[in-house]
């Protein structure tokens, strides 16, 4: 069965933040989304290059070579983030997460990469499933059993992350899945996943239909929850070709 996907990406700069540090990309192969962090000294900068390098990738590549694909661009992504630190100083601190999808031709397999705390979840079959681990202090708390993950969605450090493209080595984390008909994708910045429930964000999902419309009601609910942070949203749908 030949399988198509189509998607619809959102970003909104929330109520709180001056400027949207977010960044997305939508293509025919590959989904981003990159939050940058950094505030003055330029997070928006680091999430834009990111992005324009992580584009590259948008080709047919064959599933044998998806991960090695995906690791090239976030390398390529690392080394113009240092070197926009290098060309001014002031930039130091600035960095970004990634979270991005990357399918075969004919939608054979897919690859996620993933670093830091923005999040892939996968709908199918009517269960939502969160598809990556958060690189957080509050996850790494979680992970060690300290606190549980209803403490952690609370926790004053929750914003805290590990690990993120800045210009220094990282260790993306890489999984390959096949897709399935029916298959619903949802990536998306912490803007929405720390203000809006899980149970919530699963019934969005399930509820609507229209990819435009899922993703416009995630967005409006983050933004219905305070809109404290950069919302951006990619909602895509893995179809049987007719």
């Amino acid at each position: 069965m030949t399988l198509v996907l189509r998607s619809v990406a959102l970003t909104d700069r929330g109520l709180v933040r001056r400027a949207n540090q977010d960044a997305v990309y939508a293509g025919a192969r590959l989904l981003a989304v990159a939050d940058g962090m950094g505030g003055m000294a330029a997070g928006d900068l680091a999430s834009e290059i990111t992005i324009k390098a992580v584009a590259a990738a948008d080709a047919d590549h064959p599933e044998a070579a998806l991960v090695d694909a995906m690791r090239e661009v976030i390398g390529t992504a690392g080394a113009r983030i240092r070197d926009a630190v290098a060309e001014d100083p002031t930039r130091d601190g600035m960095g970004t997460t990634l979270t991005a999808l990357l399918f075969a031709p004919g939608n054979t397999a897919v690859t996620l990469a993933h670093v830091g705390d923005s999040r892939a979840y996968l709908h199918r079959d009517g269960v939502t499933q969160q598809m990556t681990k958060d690189d957080t202090f509050v996850q790494m708390l979680v992970d060690e059993g300290v606190i549980t993950p209803d403490e952690a969605s609370v926790h004053p450090r929750r914003a805290v992350v590990t690990q993120a493209l800045q210009g220094e080595p990282v260790e993306p984390a890489f999984s390959t899945m096949t897709p399935l008909a029916g298959d619903r994708w949802m990536i998306c910045s912490d803007g929405l996943s720390n203000v809006v429930r899980e149970d919530t964000i699963q019934d969005v999902l399930r509820i609507y239909p229209d990819r435009a419309a899922c993703a416009a009601r995630l967005v409006d609910l983050a933004r219905r929850a305070g809109g404290p942070d950069n919302i951006t949203v990619i909602v895509a749908d893995l179809e049987a070709a007719p």
